[in-house]
């Protein structure tokens, strides 16, 4: 049974955390350690188009601070998803365990079944609500 009292901060724990790994993921990692037109390269050495590192630095980044202020959650999620359906099918020929040489597929995978989880959760607690658009009846020319 679900308890209704704590699950919104569960939500909001993954929330966070999953944010906190996509930018420390994307801005740590890809623009610090590796830098973007390293990243392109690299991208472009396992036969991606070089402009998907441009993507996918922005998914992880713009991803992970619009998880962390729980804004379209679910669906920042589900977008988020091919990225790490993208970097599973890389690491899978290398074995099972990320510690393997090239990195396993293990984490990538984990990753991927707990943004799963987050868009099926929603939000959680502490979530910036942007304000509904209200849609009107078209207004008539006098």
């Amino acid at each position: 049974m679900i308890d209704n009292r704590t699950a919104p901060y569960a939500a909001l724990i993954l929330r966070v955390s999953l944010g906190l790994l996509f930018i420390a993921h994307g801005l740590l990692l890809k623009v610090f350690t590796f830098g973007v037109s390293g990243t392109a390269a690299y991208f472009e050495s396992i036969g991606y188009p070089g402009f998907f590192a441009y993507l996918v630095i922005l998914g992880e980044i713009g991803g992970g601070l619009l998880l962390i202020a729980g804004v379209y959650t679910r669906w920042i999620a589900l977008a988020l998803l091919p990225i790490m359906i993208g970097a599973t099918l890389q690491h899978i020929g290398n074995g099972w365990l990320f510690s393997a040489p090239g990195g396993g597929w293990e984490f990538p995978v984990f990753w991927t079944v707990l943004l799963g989880v987050q868009a099926l959760l929603g939000d959680g607690a502490f979530a910036l609500k942007l304000p509904a658009v209200e849609r009107s009846a078209p207004r008539r020319l006098a």
